[in-house]
């Protein structure tokens, strides 16, 4: 009797072992859950730090970092337009005609060049089309480096999608004691 009795007490606890309780089933949903959650948002930070990829990965670091390459080789419009100017593929194949020609990117470049089809490079920064933003009085009039607005790209690889507030560039004038007054200085 005895040993019956404990037989049947074994086999409810194997029983009740293998039994998979409903507040655990919560739990490892729940912790699954979270866990894509901070992958989702893991992901989505480090987008906005490096940005969006490039049809042609390019690197500031290397060019205007390591290389130390003034923005306006490549940037030739900054003095004088709105926007600073995406450098025609011309512009890249001046140096890469003879320096690592072959790598398979370069090769796209000047594929993109012989058939004169332009490059489909992602804007990065981005200025309302309400505000009338020219670079020439920041450059030149106040003598701004580029890195008071862009950040320090010479330190990136791939630069961040930035779309510049009103806010940031209000914080901006009042610091350097630069006009505010929105019709005659931006919204014009």
């Amino acid at each position: 009797m005895q040993r019956n009795e404990g037989r049947r007490n074994r086999q409810e606890e194997r029983s009740r072992a293998g039994r998979i309780r409903p507040g655990a089933v919560l739990l490892l949903l729940l912790a699954g859950f979270s866990m894509l959650v901070f992958a989702y948002l893991f992901h989505v930070q480090m987008h906005r730090k490096i940005g969006p990829k490039q049809p042609i990965p390019f690197s500031h670091r290397l060019h205007a970092g390591v290389k130390a390459i003034n923005c306006r080789f490549c940037h030739p419009f900054v003095a004088r337009s709105a926007r600073a100017g995406i450098p025609a593929v011309a512009k890249c194949l001046y140096c890469h005609n003879y320096i690592i020609r072959n790598h398979p990117w370069i090769q796209e470049e000047h594929r993109y060049y012989e058939t004169g089809e332009p490059v489909p490079w992602k804007r990065l920064f981005i200025v309302g089309d309400h505000v009338q933003f020219r670079h020439q009085p920041h450059i030149l009039l106040k003598g701004f480096d580029c890195s008071e607005c862009h950040g320090a790209v010479e330190t990136m690889d791939r630069l961040p999608h930035h779309e510049f507030k009103m806010g940031f560039c209000i914080d901006c004038h009042r610091k350097n004691d630069a006009p505010v007054s929105c019709w005659l200085t931006c919204h014009n």
